[in-house]
């Protein structure tokens, strides 16, 4: 497995823990991420499971990086969450700077990172899906 592979695997399993935190600890994502506002039971669920279809994106992804629409479908994720939470920051102020840059750090490794191997990938035979 290639850098970026095992990079996606470790991103994965952190989002994990967030998985974790909004189904079962929401004080700590509360805590750890938005420590401006106020966050229900629902909020931590939806919270928890689009962060599970991301993870997931970084799980597959990690194993299949050749896979063009694969890959561009988790480098949006990455793209999407960091859009997300800049706007939570900037707009709503609803996060802190420390967890936006927390956020920030693993978001914006893995856009660079990935934008940087875009085309170093071999192609996949779009038949073999």
């Amino acid at each position: 497995m290639k850098a970026l592979g095992w990079w996606l695997m470790l991103v994965g399993l952190l989002r994990l823990a967030s998985v974790w935190f909004g189904f079962f600890d929401i004080w700590a994502l509360r805590l750890a991420v938005f420590s401006q506002t106020t966050m229900t039971e629902v909020h931590g669920r939806t919270f928890g499971v689009w962060t599970l279809l991301t993870c997931t994106l970084c799980f597959l992804c990690a194993f299949n990086l050749e896979n063009k629409p694969l890959y561009l479908a988790t480098f949006l994720s990455f793209i999407y969450a960091f859009g997300h939470f800049l706007t939570e920051y900037l707009i709503y102020h609803t996060m802190a700077i420390a967890n936006l840059t927390t956020v920030g750090f693993f978001a914006g490794t893995s856009i660079i990172w990935m934008a940087l191997e875009w085309n170093t990938q071999k192609k996949t035979n779009m038949k073999q899906w």
